[in-house]
C-alpha cells in the first residue's frame, strides 16, 4: 500500500472515532445543560478528547488533500461538480465544522456556570456534526460504509 492509500485508510477510518466521540460529547452536554448537572473533570476530558480527535482527522484530511487525485487547481474545476467538491466545498465545511468545535470548547473553559459549560458544547459540536453530516451527503458517499 503506497502513502495515499495508507493516509485515505486513515482518514476513512478514523471518522467513526470522530463521530462517536462528537457524539458523545454533544449528548453528554445535553444531557448536563438540559438537567442542570455540574460540569465534571469527565465532561471536560470527553470534549476535549472529542477535539482532538477532531483535529487529527482534520490532519489526516489536509495530508490526503495534498496527494488526492480528486483535488485539483484548473480552470475547469468550478465547472465540474466532482472536482470543485473535493478541491473547494469538502475541506472548507470541513475546517468550518473544526473551528466550531474548537470555539464551543473553548467557550466551555471560559464561561463560569456549568449549564453555560454544556450549552456551548451541545450548541458548537452539535453545528459540527450537522455541517460535517451535511459534507457527507454533498459527497454522495454513504454516511456508514466506503
Amino acid at each position: 500500500m503506497d502513502f495515499y492509500g495508507l493516509v485515505k485508510m486513515l482518514h476513512s477510518g478514523f471518522r467513526y472515532v470522530v463521530l462517536v466521540m462528537v457524539l458523545v460529547a454533544i449528548l453528554q452536554a445535553l444531557y448536563g445543560w438540559l438537567g442542570k448537572k455540574p460540569y465534571t473533570d469527565g465532561n471536560r476530558k470527553v470534549n476535549l478528547f472529542s477535539m482532538i480527535a477532531f483535529h487529527t482527522q482534520i490532519l489526516f484530511g489536509l495530508i490526503l488533500y495534498f496527494l488526492s487525485p480528486l483535488v485539483k487547481f484548473a480552470k475547469e474545476t468550478m465547472k465540474d461538480p466532482d472536482l470543485r467538491y473535493w478541491t473547494v466545498e469538502h475541506i472548507s465545511m470541513m475546517i468550518f465544522a473544526m473551528i466550531l468545535v474548537t470555539v464551543g470548547h473553548s467557550r466551555s473553559k471560559k464561561i463560569l456556570v456549568p449549564e453555560g459549560k454544556h450549552r456551548a458544547v451541545a450548541i458548537f459540536y452539535g453545528l459540527a456534526l450537522i455541517v460535517v453530516i451535511a459534507a457527507i451527503v454533498q459527497s454522495h458517499r454513504p454516511l456508514i460504509g466506503s
